[in-house]
């Protein structure tokens, strides 16, 4: 069959951006508050439409810089301790009353985040606790206030998946340190791992998890007191990103 042009209505490609970050021990997501229609003073994940002239990832930190005036290292530099990967493609017919659009999902996950600052279409930006975000998107039996009310357009399901993909692979693989200092102790990539998962773990039982799998974490040498306390040994990512055997997330 011919191609026909007339047969196929316009659509748009956006990308949009999980950013996750762990403060006061809690998961914290960056969202902005939108500034045009649709959805005008609502908040929403970073991201926007991809331009004729770039390719995705390069929209991703285009849109990142322009909406938060953050610059995200996991898009610039894969070394540099940040985590960038593609999350997943919504493509629902109803998911932006503008036009058919069909947005790529994008990850990022990194360590001492600064404060964002608003920029381009969005009006203000900030982080907020995963956990709220969440239970405005299940409709949780609460007042309305702004920072329960949900996410605009389908923003809720993907920072689901976005939390749920985090969850679900640090059980498994070194992505807990994407959430850490080049170099850290034991007890800090601990909090990280409660920070995500959202309960208490047992300290000698997780220590002994991850320094179980040889090359998964390596001494420096060094030692810190900035948690307090006597000096605990600092580690760094090995070069074994799998955890073996894995350490499952508890049942709450």
């Amino acid at each position: 069959m011919p191609y026909d042009p007339s047969a196929f209505p316009p659509f748009a490609v956006t990308v949009d951006l999980v950013v996750l970050t762990v403060r006061k021990d809690a998961l914290y997501a960056l969202v902005v508050r939108r500034g045009e229609p649709p959805y005008q003073g609502r908040w929403a994940l970073p991201g926007g439409f991809v331009r004729d002239d770039e390719d995705l990832e390069s929209a991703a930190g285009r849109e990142l810089t322009e909406e938060t005036g953050l610059r995200s290292q996991a898009l610039e530099d894969q070394d540099a301790g940040a985590h960038l990967e593609q999350l997943a493609t919504y493509g629902a017919p109803q998911r932006d009353p503008r036009m058919r659009v069909v947005s790529v999902a994008y990850l990022v996950l990194a360590p001492d985040l600064p404060s964002p600052i608003a920029g381009g279409d969005a009006r203000s930006a900030r982080w907020a606790a995963t956990d709220a975000l969440l239970e405005a998107a299940d409709g949780a039996d609460r007042e309305a206030e702004e920072q329960h009310v949900p996410l605009a357009f389908d923003h809720g399901e993907i920072l689901r998946d976005g939390v749920e993909r985090a969850r679900s692979k640090i059980e498994y693989s070194s992505l807990a340190t994407a959430f850490c200092p080049a170099e850290f102790t034991v007890g800090e990539l601990r909090r990280v791992y409660e920070a995500v998962w959202g309960v208490a773990l047992d300290p000698r039982n997780f220590h002994r998890k991850v320094t179980g799998t040889p090359g998964f974490l390596v001494p420096t040498g060094g030692t810190t007191t900035r948690q307090g306390g006597r000096p605990a040994q600092l580690f760094r990512a090995g070069g074994a990103t799998l955890l073996n055997p894995p350490m499952l997330r508890p049942e709450v």
